[in-house]
Protein backbone atom coordinates (compact mmCIF):
# COMPACT_ATOMS: atom_id res chain seq x y z
CA UNK A 1 0.00 0.00 0.00
CA UNK A 2 1.39 3.34 -0.66
CA UNK A 3 -0.02 7.11 -1.12
CA UNK A 4 0.59 10.50 -2.16
CA UNK A 5 0.02 14.19 -1.02
CA UNK A 6 -0.95 15.80 -3.65
CA UNK A 7 -0.85 19.00 -4.85
CA UNK A 8 -3.57 21.25 -6.50
CA UNK A 9 -2.74 22.52 -10.29
CA UNK A 10 -2.54 25.88 -11.09
CA UNK A 11 -5.54 27.94 -11.68
CA UNK A 12 -4.58 28.28 -15.15
CA UNK A 13 -2.13 25.90 -17.28
CA UNK A 14 1.00 26.95 -18.89
CA UNK A 15 0.98 27.97 -22.81
CA UNK A 16 3.63 27.25 -24.98
CA UNK A 17 4.03 27.49 -28.69
CA UNK A 18 6.07 23.87 -28.76
CA UNK A 19 4.53 22.46 -32.49
CA UNK A 20 4.61 19.31 -30.32
CA UNK A 21 2.30 20.80 -27.69
CA UNK A 22 0.19 22.38 -29.90
CA UNK A 23 -0.34 18.86 -31.86
CA UNK A 24 -2.04 17.63 -28.81
CA UNK A 25 -3.93 20.02 -27.38
CA UNK A 26 -7.11 20.46 -28.65
CA UNK A 27 -9.90 21.93 -27.13
CA UNK A 28 -13.07 20.16 -24.94
CA UNK A 29 -16.20 20.73 -26.23
CA UNK A 30 -18.89 22.71 -24.65
CA UNK A 31 -20.97 20.07 -24.18
CA UNK A 32 -18.19 17.52 -22.27
CA UNK A 33 -18.34 20.36 -19.53
CA UNK A 34 -22.06 19.89 -18.89
CA UNK A 35 -23.60 17.46 -16.19
CA UNK A 36 -25.72 15.24 -18.14
CA UNK A 37 -28.86 13.32 -16.35
CA UNK A 38 -29.09 10.84 -19.02
CA UNK A 39 -27.58 10.18 -22.67
CA UNK A 40 -29.02 8.05 -25.41
CA UNK A 41 -25.88 6.53 -27.82
CA UNK A 42 -26.86 5.47 -30.89
CA UNK A 43 -24.20 4.92 -34.37
CA UNK A 44 -21.73 7.48 -34.26
CA UNK A 45 -17.77 8.12 -34.07
CA UNK A 46 -17.73 6.57 -30.75
CA UNK A 47 -19.45 3.45 -31.73
CA UNK A 48 -16.56 1.05 -31.50
CA UNK A 49 -17.17 1.41 -27.71
CA UNK A 50 -20.53 1.68 -27.13
CA UNK A 51 -23.09 -0.49 -28.72
CA UNK A 52 -24.08 0.91 -31.66
CA UNK A 53 -27.86 -1.38 -31.98
CA UNK A 54 -29.35 0.01 -28.63
CA UNK A 55 -29.60 3.06 -26.70
CA UNK A 56 -28.45 2.94 -23.31
CA UNK A 57 -29.04 5.42 -20.63
CA UNK A 58 -26.04 6.84 -18.66
CA UNK A 59 -26.56 8.55 -15.32
CA UNK A 60 -23.38 11.23 -14.22
CA UNK A 61 -22.53 11.56 -10.90
CA UNK A 62 -20.14 14.09 -9.93
CA UNK A 63 -16.11 12.55 -9.13
CA UNK A 64 -15.75 14.77 -6.09
CA UNK A 65 -16.49 17.94 -8.26
CA UNK A 66 -14.29 16.72 -11.02
CA UNK A 67 -15.74 15.35 -14.19
CA UNK A 68 -18.60 13.32 -14.48
CA UNK A 69 -19.12 9.56 -13.62
CA UNK A 70 -20.10 7.08 -16.68
CA UNK A 71 -22.88 4.94 -15.36
CA UNK A 72 -24.60 2.99 -17.69
CA UNK A 73 -27.66 1.45 -16.53
CA UNK A 74 -29.68 -1.55 -18.72
CA UNK A 75 -32.28 -4.01 -18.14
CA UNK A 76 -32.88 -6.35 -15.02
CA UNK A 77 -30.78 -4.26 -12.75
CA UNK A 78 -28.07 -3.76 -15.33
CA UNK A 79 -25.11 -0.70 -14.47
CA UNK A 80 -21.75 -0.67 -16.22
CA UNK A 81 -19.21 1.63 -14.40
CA UNK A 82 -17.38 2.58 -17.93
CA UNK A 83 -14.53 4.35 -18.15
CA UNK A 84 -13.54 7.87 -19.55
CA UNK A 85 -13.05 8.18 -23.20
CA UNK A 86 -11.18 10.80 -25.07
CA UNK A 87 -13.74 11.13 -27.50
CA UNK A 88 -15.96 12.27 -24.32
CA UNK A 89 -14.03 15.84 -24.24
CA UNK A 90 -12.69 15.88 -27.56
CA UNK A 91 -14.93 15.90 -30.31
CA UNK A 92 -14.20 14.33 -33.60
CA UNK A 93 -11.67 12.34 -33.22
CA UNK A 94 -10.40 10.46 -36.40
CA UNK A 95 -10.37 6.86 -35.46
CA UNK A 96 -7.88 4.19 -37.58
CA UNK A 97 -7.73 0.50 -38.12
CA UNK A 98 -6.41 -1.69 -35.19
CA UNK A 99 -2.98 -2.65 -36.66
CA UNK A 100 -3.26 -6.20 -34.91
CA UNK A 101 -5.58 -7.40 -37.84
CA UNK A 102 -2.39 -7.57 -40.27
CA UNK A 103 -0.40 -9.25 -37.17
CA UNK A 104 0.57 -12.87 -37.67
CA UNK A 105 0.59 -13.33 -33.86
CA UNK A 106 -3.37 -13.02 -33.89
CA UNK A 107 -4.26 -14.21 -37.26
CA UNK A 108 -5.08 -17.58 -35.84
CA UNK A 109 -7.51 -16.05 -33.17
CA UNK A 110 -11.07 -16.74 -33.59
CA UNK A 111 -11.83 -13.40 -32.75
CA UNK A 112 -9.07 -11.09 -31.04
CA UNK A 113 -11.52 -7.96 -31.08
CA UNK A 114 -13.20 -6.97 -28.18
CA UNK A 115 -16.94 -7.35 -28.52
CA UNK A 116 -18.50 -3.43 -27.60
CA UNK A 117 -21.14 -4.98 -25.62
CA UNK A 118 -18.72 -7.34 -23.51
CA UNK A 119 -18.85 -6.42 -19.92
CA UNK A 120 -17.98 -8.71 -16.60
CA UNK A 121 -20.07 -8.76 -13.83
CA UNK A 122 -18.11 -7.74 -10.29
CA UNK A 123 -20.38 -10.34 -8.40
CA UNK A 124 -20.79 -13.75 -9.74
CA UNK A 125 -22.70 -15.87 -6.97
CA UNK A 126 -26.49 -14.60 -7.17
CA UNK A 127 -29.59 -15.77 -6.60
CA UNK A 128 -32.53 -16.62 -9.26
CA UNK A 129 -34.20 -13.09 -8.83
CA UNK A 130 -31.26 -10.72 -7.71
CA UNK A 131 -30.41 -8.02 -10.06
CA UNK A 132 -27.59 -8.42 -12.60
CA UNK A 133 -25.54 -5.68 -10.68
CA UNK A 134 -22.05 -4.05 -11.50
CA UNK A 135 -20.20 -4.44 -14.57
CA UNK A 136 -16.78 -3.17 -15.96
CA UNK A 137 -15.62 -2.82 -19.21
CA UNK A 138 -13.69 -5.78 -21.21
CA UNK A 139 -10.22 -5.37 -21.29
CA UNK A 140 -8.43 -6.07 -24.74
CA UNK A 141 -8.18 -4.90 -28.47
CA UNK A 142 -11.00 -2.72 -30.07
CA UNK A 143 -11.29 -2.88 -34.02
CA UNK A 144 -10.52 0.92 -34.23
CA UNK A 145 -8.12 2.46 -32.57
CA UNK A 146 -7.45 6.81 -32.14
CA UNK A 147 -4.05 6.84 -32.40
CA UNK A 148 -1.69 5.82 -35.12
CA UNK A 149 1.41 4.00 -34.35
CA UNK A 150 4.28 6.96 -35.45
CA UNK A 151 1.67 9.33 -33.10
CA UNK A 152 2.32 7.96 -30.00
CA UNK A 153 4.83 9.01 -27.80
CA UNK A 154 4.30 6.81 -24.82
CA UNK A 155 5.86 7.03 -20.94
CA UNK A 156 6.02 4.76 -17.60
CA UNK A 157 6.53 5.70 -14.32
CA UNK A 158 6.51 3.56 -11.54
CA UNK A 159 6.13 5.02 -7.79
CA UNK A 160 5.68 4.00 -4.15
CA UNK A 161 7.52 0.67 -2.45
CA UNK A 162 8.78 -2.18 -4.13
CA UNK A 163 7.07 -5.25 -5.52
CA UNK A 164 7.53 -8.45 -6.93
CA UNK A 165 6.93 -8.22 -11.09
CA UNK A 166 7.59 -3.99 -11.42
CA UNK A 167 10.27 -5.02 -14.28
CA UNK A 168 8.03 -7.56 -16.12
CA UNK A 169 5.26 -5.24 -16.12
CA UNK A 170 7.59 -2.47 -17.76
CA UNK A 171 9.23 -4.80 -19.95
CA UNK A 172 5.59 -6.38 -21.46
CA UNK A 173 4.44 -2.65 -21.58
CA UNK A 174 7.16 -1.79 -23.97
CA UNK A 175 7.16 -5.25 -26.02
CA UNK A 176 3.36 -4.82 -26.55
CA UNK A 177 3.48 -1.21 -27.77
CA UNK A 178 6.57 -2.05 -30.33
CA UNK A 179 5.42 -5.27 -31.80
CA UNK A 180 1.41 -4.99 -31.36
CA UNK A 181 1.08 -1.58 -32.33
CA UNK A 182 4.36 -0.74 -34.16
CA UNK A 183 5.14 2.49 -31.38
CA UNK A 184 9.03 3.53 -31.13
CA UNK A 185 8.68 5.92 -28.68
CA UNK A 186 8.72 4.86 -25.24
CA UNK A 187 10.36 7.16 -22.50
CA UNK A 188 10.63 5.52 -19.17
CA UNK A 189 10.44 8.17 -16.11
CA UNK A 190 13.01 8.29 -13.58
CA UNK A 191 12.31 8.18 -9.81
CA UNK A 192 8.57 7.83 -9.16
CA UNK A 193 6.58 11.00 -10.19
CA UNK A 194 9.23 14.04 -9.07
CA UNK A 195 11.26 12.13 -12.12
CA UNK A 196 8.79 14.37 -14.22
CA UNK A 197 9.80 17.60 -13.52
CA UNK A 198 13.27 16.59 -11.85
CA UNK A 199 14.87 14.06 -13.23
CA UNK A 200 16.39 12.83 -16.19
CA UNK A 201 14.49 10.43 -18.42
CA UNK A 202 15.35 6.40 -19.93
CA UNK A 203 14.96 5.56 -23.22
CA UNK A 204 12.77 2.00 -23.19
CA UNK A 205 13.75 -0.13 -26.12
CA UNK A 206 12.56 -4.19 -26.81
CA UNK A 207 16.33 -4.51 -26.42
CA UNK A 208 17.00 -2.42 -23.58
CA UNK A 209 14.21 -4.24 -21.25
CA UNK A 210 14.96 -7.73 -22.70
CA UNK A 211 15.80 -9.31 -19.39
CA UNK A 212 14.69 -6.95 -16.73
CA UNK A 213 12.09 -9.62 -15.46
CA UNK A 214 14.61 -11.58 -13.80
CA UNK A 215 15.57 -8.66 -11.51
CA UNK A 216 13.81 -7.47 -8.72
CA UNK A 217 12.72 -4.09 -7.79
CA UNK A 218 11.78 -1.19 -10.53
CA UNK A 219 15.29 -0.45 -13.40
CA UNK A 220 12.80 2.73 -13.40
CA UNK A 221 13.60 3.51 -9.85
CA UNK A 222 11.06 4.85 -7.48
CA UNK A 223 10.09 7.09 -4.99
CA UNK A 224 7.34 8.29 -2.52
CA UNK A 225 5.40 11.69 -2.52
CA UNK A 226 6.66 14.31 -5.22
CA UNK A 227 3.16 14.71 -6.82
CA UNK A 228 3.06 18.19 -8.23
CA UNK A 229 0.11 18.01 -10.86
CA UNK A 230 0.72 20.83 -12.58
CA UNK A 231 4.26 20.34 -13.18
CA UNK A 232 3.87 16.78 -13.86
CA UNK A 233 1.32 17.87 -16.75
CA UNK A 234 3.36 20.44 -18.03
CA UNK A 235 6.33 18.01 -18.62
CA UNK A 236 3.69 15.93 -20.55
CA UNK A 237 2.21 18.71 -22.49
CA UNK A 238 5.74 20.13 -23.15
CA UNK A 239 7.30 16.78 -23.97
CA UNK A 240 4.10 15.55 -26.38
CA UNK A 241 3.79 12.49 -24.60
CA UNK A 242 0.12 11.41 -24.88
CA UNK A 243 -0.15 8.25 -23.34
CA UNK A 244 0.89 7.77 -19.88
CA UNK A 245 1.29 4.44 -17.86
CA UNK A 246 1.31 5.00 -14.35
CA UNK A 247 2.35 1.96 -11.62
CA UNK A 248 1.00 1.84 -8.17
CA UNK A 249 -0.56 1.58 -5.08
CA UNK A 250 -3.77 3.61 -4.18
CA UNK A 251 -1.69 6.48 -3.40
CA UNK A 252 -0.29 6.45 -6.57
CA UNK A 253 -3.47 5.84 -8.51
CA UNK A 254 -5.00 8.68 -6.82
CA UNK A 255 -2.41 10.86 -8.16
CA UNK A 256 -2.95 9.41 -11.63
CA UNK A 257 -6.46 10.30 -10.87
CA UNK A 258 -5.88 13.92 -10.56
CA UNK A 259 -3.33 13.84 -13.93
CA UNK A 260 -6.20 12.47 -15.63
CA UNK A 261 -8.41 15.33 -14.00
CA UNK A 262 -5.75 18.10 -15.09
CA UNK A 263 -5.21 16.59 -18.37
CA UNK A 264 -8.87 16.61 -19.33
CA UNK A 265 -9.58 20.11 -18.01
CA UNK A 266 -6.61 21.29 -20.06
CA UNK A 267 -8.53 19.16 -23.20
CA UNK A 268 -5.28 17.59 -23.98
CA UNK A 269 -5.18 14.48 -25.88
CA UNK A 270 -3.37 12.48 -23.58
CA UNK A 271 -4.40 8.97 -22.33
CA UNK A 272 -3.57 8.42 -18.49
CA UNK A 273 -3.80 4.51 -17.54
CA UNK A 274 -3.04 2.95 -14.37
CA UNK A 275 -1.62 -0.82 -13.16
CA UNK A 276 -2.66 -1.44 -9.28
CA UNK A 277 0.48 -2.38 -7.26
CA UNK A 278 0.40 -3.26 -3.96
CA UNK A 279 2.12 -6.11 -2.37
CA UNK A 280 -0.58 -5.76 0.54
CA UNK A 281 -3.52 -6.93 -1.93
CA UNK A 282 -5.20 -3.71 0.09
CA UNK A 283 -6.49 -2.83 -3.28
CA UNK A 284 -10.62 -2.75 -3.90
CA UNK A 285 -12.55 -4.63 -6.68
CA UNK A 286 -9.26 -6.50 -8.45
CA UNK A 287 -9.02 -10.34 -7.82
CA UNK A 288 -5.31 -9.79 -6.61
CA UNK A 289 -2.57 -7.21 -7.32
CA UNK A 290 0.68 -8.38 -9.12
CA UNK A 291 3.50 -9.53 -6.49
CA UNK A 292 1.16 -10.72 -4.14
CA UNK A 293 1.72 -14.61 -5.21
CA UNK A 294 5.37 -13.60 -5.12
CA UNK A 295 5.08 -12.28 -1.45
CA UNK A 296 3.36 -15.10 -0.43
CA UNK A 297 5.50 -17.71 -1.74
CA UNK A 298 8.64 -15.95 -0.02
CA UNK A 299 6.88 -15.40 2.85
CA UNK A 300 6.84 -19.79 3.47
CA UNK A 301 10.37 -19.33 3.67
CA UNK A 302 10.25 -17.10 6.59
CA UNK A 303 8.05 -18.94 8.25
CA UNK A 304 9.72 -22.35 7.28
CA UNK A 305 12.84 -20.94 8.92
CA UNK A 306 10.74 -19.89 12.12
CA UNK A 307 9.13 -23.47 12.38
CA UNK A 308 12.63 -25.38 12.25
CA UNK A 309 13.93 -22.95 14.96
CA UNK A 310 11.58 -23.62 17.39
CA UNK A 311 11.29 -27.18 16.72
CA UNK A 312 15.05 -27.54 16.82
CA UNK A 313 14.56 -26.09 20.80
CA UNK A 314 12.57 -26.78 24.20
CA UNK A 315 9.90 -24.58 24.80
CA UNK A 316 11.10 -22.26 21.73
CA UNK A 317 8.72 -20.00 19.83
CA UNK A 318 9.45 -18.86 16.25
CA UNK A 319 7.61 -14.96 14.98
CA UNK A 320 7.42 -13.90 11.91
CA UNK A 321 6.73 -10.28 11.24
CA UNK A 322 5.29 -9.85 7.57
CA UNK A 323 4.10 -7.01 5.51
CA UNK A 324 0.40 -5.87 6.14
CA UNK A 325 -0.48 -1.88 6.81
CA UNK A 326 -3.93 -2.35 7.20
CA UNK A 327 -4.71 -5.48 5.45
CA UNK A 328 -3.73 -8.50 6.68
CA UNK A 329 -3.75 -10.66 3.19
CA UNK A 330 -0.28 -12.21 3.02
CA UNK A 331 -0.31 -13.33 6.40
CA UNK A 332 -3.38 -15.26 5.92
CA UNK A 333 -2.36 -16.83 2.96
CA UNK A 334 1.28 -17.63 4.15
CA UNK A 335 -0.49 -19.30 7.25
CA UNK A 336 -2.58 -21.45 5.20
CA UNK A 337 -0.12 -22.05 2.69
CA UNK A 338 2.61 -23.07 5.10
CA UNK A 339 0.40 -25.32 7.90
CA UNK A 340 3.20 -25.12 10.88
CA UNK A 341 1.73 -21.50 11.99
CA UNK A 342 -0.12 -22.30 15.46
CA UNK A 343 -1.25 -17.83 15.63
CA UNK A 344 -2.04 -15.67 12.74
CA UNK A 345 -1.92 -11.80 14.10
CA UNK A 346 -3.67 -9.02 11.35
CA UNK A 347 -5.05 -5.55 11.47
CA UNK A 348 -8.38 -6.53 11.16
CA UNK A 349 -8.50 -8.89 14.26
CA UNK A 350 -7.67 -7.33 16.98
CA UNK A 351 -6.49 -9.53 20.28
CA UNK A 352 -5.06 -8.83 23.38
CA UNK A 353 -1.82 -9.58 25.48
CA UNK A 354 -3.15 -10.50 29.16
CA UNK A 355 -5.99 -12.19 31.14
CA UNK A 356 -8.18 -15.11 30.24
CA UNK A 357 -8.10 -16.16 26.31
CA UNK A 358 -5.11 -13.88 25.90
CA UNK A 359 -2.14 -14.39 23.77
CA UNK A 360 0.10 -15.18 26.68
CA UNK A 361 -2.26 -18.17 27.98
CA UNK A 362 -2.77 -19.43 23.95
CA UNK A 363 1.42 -19.51 23.77
CA UNK A 364 1.56 -21.46 27.17
CA UNK A 365 -0.78 -23.93 26.39
CA UNK A 366 0.84 -24.49 22.94
CA UNK A 367 4.05 -24.45 24.35
CA UNK A 368 2.91 -27.22 26.84
CA UNK A 369 1.53 -29.09 24.35
CA UNK A 370 3.71 -29.12 21.81
CA UNK A 371 7.08 -27.82 22.95
CA UNK A 372 7.31 -25.22 20.40
CA UNK A 373 5.19 -22.59 18.60
CA UNK A 374 5.51 -20.59 15.44
CA UNK A 375 3.45 -16.63 15.50
CA UNK A 376 2.95 -14.71 11.99
CA UNK A 377 2.00 -11.41 12.88
CA UNK A 378 1.28 -8.35 10.44
CA UNK A 379 3.02 -5.29 10.69
CA UNK A 380 -0.01 -3.50 10.81
CA UNK A 381 -1.41 -5.85 13.60
CA UNK A 382 -1.69 -4.97 17.58
CA UNK A 383 -1.03 -1.19 16.85
CA UNK A 384 -3.45 -0.12 19.45
CA UNK A 385 -1.54 -2.04 22.48
CA UNK A 386 2.11 -0.07 21.52
CA UNK A 387 1.46 2.41 24.38
CA UNK A 388 5.16 3.64 22.72
CA UNK A 389 3.22 4.77 19.28
CA UNK A 390 1.39 7.53 20.43
CA UNK A 391 3.69 10.02 20.21
CA UNK A 392 4.10 8.71 16.86
CA UNK A 393 0.60 8.14 15.87
CA UNK A 394 0.60 11.73 14.02
CA UNK A 395 3.72 11.22 11.75
CA UNK A 396 3.64 10.32 8.25
CA UNK A 397 6.39 8.82 5.58
CA UNK A 398 6.88 11.29 2.30
CA UNK A 399 3.84 8.74 0.48
CA UNK A 400 1.30 10.13 3.88
CA UNK A 401 1.52 6.67 5.17
CA UNK A 402 1.35 7.08 8.78
CA UNK A 403 4.93 5.48 10.62
CA UNK A 404 4.16 2.33 12.29
CA UNK A 405 6.18 1.21 15.36
CA UNK A 406 7.91 -2.63 14.89
CA UNK A 407 5.14 -4.74 16.50
CA UNK A 408 7.41 -7.75 15.77
CA UNK A 409 10.07 -6.31 18.12
CA UNK A 410 7.57 -4.89 20.47
CA UNK A 411 5.55 -8.38 21.10
CA UNK A 412 8.81 -10.53 20.99
CA UNK A 413 10.07 -8.48 24.34
CA UNK A 414 6.67 -8.28 25.58
CA UNK A 415 6.53 -12.53 25.12
CA UNK A 416 9.79 -12.43 26.75
CA UNK A 417 8.72 -9.88 29.37
CA UNK A 418 5.58 -12.04 30.43
CA UNK A 419 7.30 -15.32 30.70
CA UNK A 420 10.42 -14.24 32.72
CA UNK A 421 7.83 -12.38 35.30
CA UNK A 422 5.74 -15.48 36.09
CA UNK A 423 8.31 -17.59 36.00
CA UNK A 424 6.36 -20.76 35.12
CA UNK A 425 8.48 -22.25 32.18
CA UNK A 426 12.00 -20.95 30.46
CA UNK A 427 11.03 -20.01 26.59
CA UNK A 428 13.72 -19.52 23.50
CA UNK A 429 12.37 -16.99 21.04
CA UNK A 430 13.18 -17.00 17.62
CA UNK A 431 12.44 -13.30 15.82
CA UNK A 432 12.63 -12.81 11.88
CA UNK A 433 11.26 -9.93 9.63
CA UNK A 434 12.00 -10.72 5.63
CA UNK A 435 10.23 -7.86 4.46
CA UNK A 436 12.32 -6.21 2.03
CA UNK A 437 13.90 -9.34 1.04
CA UNK A 438 10.03 -10.43 -0.01
CA UNK A 439 9.96 -6.76 -1.74
CA UNK A 440 13.16 -6.90 -3.50
CA UNK A 441 12.63 -10.47 -5.28
CA UNK A 442 12.21 -11.02 -8.95
CA UNK A 443 8.31 -12.10 -9.62
CA UNK A 444 7.75 -16.18 -9.64
CA UNK A 445 5.83 -17.52 -12.70
CA UNK A 446 2.02 -17.05 -11.94
CA UNK A 447 3.03 -13.66 -11.22
CA UNK A 448 5.12 -13.22 -14.55
CA UNK A 449 1.78 -14.28 -16.52
CA UNK A 450 -0.39 -12.15 -14.53
CA UNK A 451 1.77 -9.05 -15.13
CA UNK A 452 2.16 -9.78 -19.12
CA UNK A 453 -1.86 -9.77 -19.30
CA UNK A 454 -2.49 -6.75 -17.49
CA UNK A 455 0.28 -4.64 -19.32
CA UNK A 456 -1.25 -6.17 -22.60
CA UNK A 457 -4.27 -5.01 -21.61
CA UNK A 458 -3.75 -1.50 -20.50
CA UNK A 459 -2.06 -0.92 -24.02
CA UNK A 460 -4.85 -2.46 -25.36
CA UNK A 461 -6.97 -0.42 -23.53
CA UNK A 462 -4.99 3.10 -23.99
CA UNK A 463 -4.77 2.60 -28.18
CA UNK A 464 -8.38 2.55 -27.72
CA UNK A 465 -8.85 5.94 -26.69
CA UNK A 466 -9.80 4.76 -23.11
CA UNK A 467 -8.90 7.10 -20.58
CA UNK A 468 -8.71 7.32 -16.48
CA UNK A 469 -8.80 4.09 -15.79
CA UNK A 470 -6.98 1.03 -14.16
CA UNK A 471 -6.26 -2.18 -15.95
CA UNK A 472 -7.30 -5.31 -13.59
CA UNK A 473 -8.16 -8.95 -13.26
CA UNK A 474 -12.24 -9.50 -11.65
CA UNK A 475 -13.38 -12.57 -11.57
CA UNK A 476 -10.40 -14.00 -13.50
CA UNK A 477 -10.96 -11.29 -16.65
CA UNK A 478 -9.00 -8.44 -17.50
CA UNK A 479 -11.32 -5.26 -17.31
CA UNK A 480 -11.03 -1.67 -17.25
CA UNK A 481 -11.97 0.20 -14.19
CA UNK A 482 -12.33 3.63 -13.48
CA UNK A 483 -9.81 5.16 -10.66
CA UNK A 484 -12.71 6.67 -8.31
CA UNK A 485 -13.72 2.43 -7.83
CA UNK A 486 -10.07 1.92 -7.14
CA UNK A 487 -9.40 4.50 -4.37
CA UNK A 488 -12.82 5.08 -2.76
CA UNK A 489 -11.57 2.93 0.28
CA UNK A 490 -9.09 -0.24 0.60
CA UNK A 491 -9.83 -4.03 0.35
CA UNK A 492 -9.37 -5.55 3.95
CA UNK A 493 -9.56 -9.51 5.36
CA UNK A 494 -13.46 -10.18 6.28
CA UNK A 495 -13.21 -11.65 9.77
CA UNK A 496 -16.61 -12.69 8.82
CA UNK A 497 -15.79 -14.30 6.15
CA UNK A 498 -15.37 -18.31 5.20
CA UNK A 499 -11.45 -17.95 4.59
CA UNK A 500 -10.83 -16.51 8.01
CA UNK A 501 -12.53 -19.21 9.60
CA UNK A 502 -10.82 -21.91 6.98
CA UNK A 503 -7.64 -20.02 9.18
CA UNK A 504 -9.03 -20.28 12.32
CA UNK A 505 -9.71 -23.97 11.79
CA UNK A 506 -6.28 -24.58 10.66
CA UNK A 507 -4.26 -23.19 13.42
CA UNK A 508 -7.01 -23.84 16.16
CA UNK A 509 -6.13 -20.23 18.02
CA UNK A 510 -8.65 -18.14 19.76
CA UNK A 511 -10.64 -15.77 17.96
CA UNK A 512 -9.14 -12.62 19.82
CA UNK A 513 -11.27 -10.40 21.15
CA UNK A 514 -10.16 -7.21 22.28
CA UNK A 515 -10.00 -7.32 26.11
CA UNK A 516 -12.75 -3.79 26.19
CA UNK A 517 -14.53 -5.74 24.07
CA UNK A 518 -14.68 -8.59 26.56
CA UNK A 519 -15.69 -6.37 29.29
CA UNK A 520 -18.25 -5.14 27.48
CA UNK A 521 -20.03 -8.07 26.87
CA UNK A 522 -19.67 -8.66 30.37
CA UNK A 523 -21.47 -5.71 31.55
CA UNK A 524 -23.93 -6.25 28.31
CA UNK A 525 -24.87 -9.67 30.20
CA UNK A 526 -24.77 -8.49 33.62
CA UNK A 527 -27.06 -5.81 32.55
CA UNK A 528 -29.33 -8.35 30.61
CA UNK A 529 -29.50 -10.93 33.30
CA UNK A 530 -30.95 -7.81 35.84
CA UNK A 531 -33.37 -7.03 33.51
CA UNK A 532 -34.47 -10.72 33.34
CA UNK A 533 -34.48 -11.08 36.95
CA UNK A 534 -36.93 -8.09 37.12
CA UNK A 535 -39.29 -8.81 35.07
CA UNK A 536 -39.33 -12.31 36.86
CA UNK A 537 -39.72 -10.84 40.33
CA UNK A 538 -42.70 -8.75 38.79
CA UNK A 539 -44.25 -11.85 37.45
CA UNK A 540 -44.33 -13.30 40.88
CA UNK A 541 -46.14 -10.63 42.55
CA UNK A 542 -49.71 -11.35 43.54
CA UNK A 543 -51.93 -9.42 41.30
CA UNK A 544 -55.65 -7.99 42.71
CA UNK A 545 -58.75 -9.81 41.75
CA UNK A 546 -61.18 -7.37 40.66
CA UNK A 547 -64.35 -7.55 42.27
CA UNK A 548 -67.04 -8.39 39.31
CA UNK A 549 -69.65 -7.14 41.41
CA UNK A 550 -68.65 -3.70 42.72
CA UNK A 551 -67.83 -3.12 38.96
CA UNK A 552 -70.97 -4.19 37.64
CA UNK A 553 -73.09 -1.61 40.38
CA UNK A 554 -70.53 1.06 38.88
CA UNK A 555 -71.60 0.15 35.02
CA UNK A 556 -74.82 0.40 35.88
CA UNK A 557 -74.63 3.94 38.12
CA UNK A 558 -73.12 5.24 34.54
CA UNK A 559 -75.55 3.84 32.35
CA UNK A 560 -78.67 5.48 34.88
CA UNK A 561 -76.76 8.76 34.96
Amino acid sequence: MDSVALSSPSPSPSTSTSSLKSRFLQKPSQNSKQLLSSVSFSSSSCSDFRSPTKAISMAAASNNGNSQRKIVTGPAGYVLEDVPHLSDYIPDLPTYPNPLQDNPAYSVVKQYFVHVDDTVPQKVVVHKDSPRGTHFRRAGPRQKVYFESDEVYACIVTCGGLCPGLNTVIREIVYSLYYMYGVKRVLGIDGGYRGFYAKNTIALTPKGVNDIHKRGGTVLGTSRGGHDTSKIVDSIQDRGINQVYIIGGDGTQKGASVIYEEVRRRGLKVVVAGIPKTIDNDIPVIDRSFGFDTAVEEAQRAINAAHVEAESSENCIGLVKLMGRYSGFIAMYATLASRDVDCCLIPESPFYLEGHGGLFEYIETRLKENGHMVIVIAEGAGQDLLAESIRSATQQDASGNKLLQDVGLWLSQKIKDHFAKEKKMPINLKYIDPTYMIRAVPSNASDNVYCTLLAQSCVHGAMAGYTGYTSGLVNGRQTYIPFYRIIEKQHHVVITDRMWARLLSSTNQPSFMNHKDVIEDKKEEELLTQIVNEDKKEEELPTKIPDISTEDNLVKKEIAA
